[in-house]
């Protein structure tokens, strides 16, 4: 059975390497997009040589939306599922004094994945099928004093996800929010993270493509995260102004 393509966008990421090699190895050809994208060419040559499915390289920049509809219009063919693993996490204490790098976290977490998606969203809508994945974060769900400039464009794409998901209910097209919690890739590399909260990207990629089956709306990857951030959120603000979270 052949089976239908899947845009990654973000390829280079550790998160988007690993959905790649997923939904390769489900029997979907990949098409990989990111910047500088010929350097993604031995990838290129494992993912298919592992799984035997056609894999494609796109340039891609998430910061220059004017080249996102061009972007999508020169595809090799429309994929039936995208996923946005595009992001920056930066260093909050430089977010707080230099507002250039705190843009560009707040472009690369929101502004650029949303605008993308929104594009793909509406091709999808033309069709009448499609899935659309947005990897947000719980960094979203409460602005906290040790990455809030992160966490606020987390917020803002959790919150556009929400919306494009209820705007095409009905429409074909589904979209799926991911929330992985604490993964170990190379964003968080020297960060002391708890083994029981910290997922792997292979374990993030399995959740995804579990998700797009079965046709999830909000995912965590370790749902011990929902009762983490359902704790936070309900904490009075009074006391949660004085926690270092």
């Amino acid at each position: 059975m052949t089976r239908s393509p899947v845009l990654i966008l973000g390829a280079r990421s550790d998160i988007g390497q690993a959905v790649a090699r997923a939904f390769a190895a489900l029997g979907h050809p990949v098409q990989l997009a990111a910047r500088n994208s010929d350097t993604l060419a031995d990838d290129k040559s494992d993912i298919e040589l592992r799984h035997a499915v056609p894999v494609t390289l796109h340039e891609f920049d998430a910061l220059a939306p004017d080249t996102h509809d061009a972007f999508v219009a020169g595809l090799p063919e429309l994929p039936q599922t995208a996923v946005c693993a595009v992001g920056l996490m930066g260093a909050q204490r430089e977010n707080e004094t230099d507002m250039d790098a705190a843009a560009r976290v707040m472009r690369s977490n929101y502004e650029g994945p949303a605008r993308i998606l929104a594009v793909l969203a509406n091709r999808f809508e033309a069709r009448g099928s499609g899935t659309l994945v947005g990897i947000s974060s719980v960094a979203g769900e409460r602005g906290r004093a040790t990455n809030y400039v992160y966490g606020s464009a987390k917020a803002g794409f959790t919150a556009f996800l929400s919306g494009l998901r209820n705007r095409l209910a009905g429409r074909g097209v589904h979209v799926v929010t991911v929330l992985p919690g604490f993964v170990a890739t190379r964003m968080t590399e020297g960060m002391d993270l708890p083994d029981r909260l910290t997922a792997q990207p292979d374990e993030v990629a399995g959740a995804i493509t579990r998700a797009v089956e079965r046709r999830k709306n909000v995912i965590h990857v370790r749902p011990i995260w929902a009762v983490i951030m359902a704790i936070i959120r309900n904490i009075p603000e009074p006391i949660f102004k004085k926690m270092k979270l």
